[in-house]
């Protein structure tokens, strides 16, 4: 009889002292050390505008509850400014252009008339063309 409590109190510690490991046993913040976290692998290139084929490989890391807001928030950031500034240069753009239509004896800078293309050239006239 000694021994078989002796057994039972036993299997209760290897219990108790696996259930601890397991838990954390109230040591550090939790039951796992925390990961180091991952970081955006290919990020966007800072020397030059975006294009298709960098959205398209654009993969951001998972982190322990989904994606690094971090890392989502600054893609989105530089899109959306790049955004903004593709559509100011879209609208001078069509400003010019509307007013060059409007106008056609005026002249737009950088645009040769004549040649009947369609085609504006927004170069900035050079100093032989400013007489």
């Amino acid at each position: 009889m000694v021994m078989f409590l002796f057994l039972v109190v036993a299997l209760a510690v290897v219990v108790a002292a696996v259930t601890l490991a397991v838990v954390g046993g109230g040591e550090g913040d939790g039951p796992l050390p925390e990961a180091a976290p991952e970081r955006l692998q290919d990020p966007l290139p800072p020397d030059r505008p975006l294009d298709r084929a960098d959205i398209d490989s654009l993969r951001f890391p998972l982190a322990a509850r989904g994606y690094r807001m971090s890392d989502v928030d600054d893609a989105l950031s530089r899109l959306a400014a790049e955004l903004a500034e593709r559509d100011a240069r879209i609208a001078d753009l069509e400003s010019a252009l509307a007013g060059a239509q409007a106008s056609p004896g005026s002249r737009v800078p950088g645009h040769v008339s004549g040649h009947g293309s369609g085609h504006v050239s927004m170069e900035k006239p050079g100093p032989e063309d400013q007489q």
